[in-house]
């Protein structure tokens, strides 16, 4: 099993967009964002489509084409940046019914299924209490 990486990898292009505008850009590219990130464009733009879907960011075309926040970072939280990216649970059941007639594989979905709801309920409550401005400043205080 691996770890999903799209909120990392969205909240990683946010941030440097943002700390690219303080420097004085404009509007960035797929291709200045995908050399931070250490991946494709295509993958960006990808991602970059996703944000745009849910008005985190906008895109610009013709001369001076690129991509910019649609909003201040501080009004950003890391939670709309995981529902724009990430689909469905944070934690999921078995891909097929496991076995009825095992006690554990009887009961293990409802027993499990609690925590998980809290889980979730925990994370998205402490996604929704971190902006971008707020890795922004952590980041920047880190160096």
């Amino acid at each position: 099993m691996s770890a999903n990486s799209r909120l990392t990898v969205a909240a990683h292009v946010l941030v440097w967009m943002e700390l690219y505008r303080r420097q004085g850009g404009t509007v960035a590219t797929s291709e200045q964002i995908s050399e931070s990130v250490n991946t494709n464009p295509v993958v960006i733009r990808r991602l970059l489509g996703d944000l745009r879907k849910a008005g985190l960011v906008s895109s610009r075309r013709g001369a001076g084409a690129g991509w910019v926040l649609a909003r201040d970072p501080a009004r950003i939280s890391l939670l709309e940046v995981y529902d724009a990216v990430e689909s469905g649970p944070l934690f999921a059941m078995h891909r097929t019914p496991p076995n009825q007639e095992c006690p554990v594989g009887r009961g293990i979905q409802p027993a499990i299924g609690k925590i998980y709801d809290r889980a979730e309920a925990a994370v998205r409550q402490e996604l929704a209490a971190s902006t971008l401005a707020d890795v922004l400043r952590d980041l920047l205080a880190a160096h």
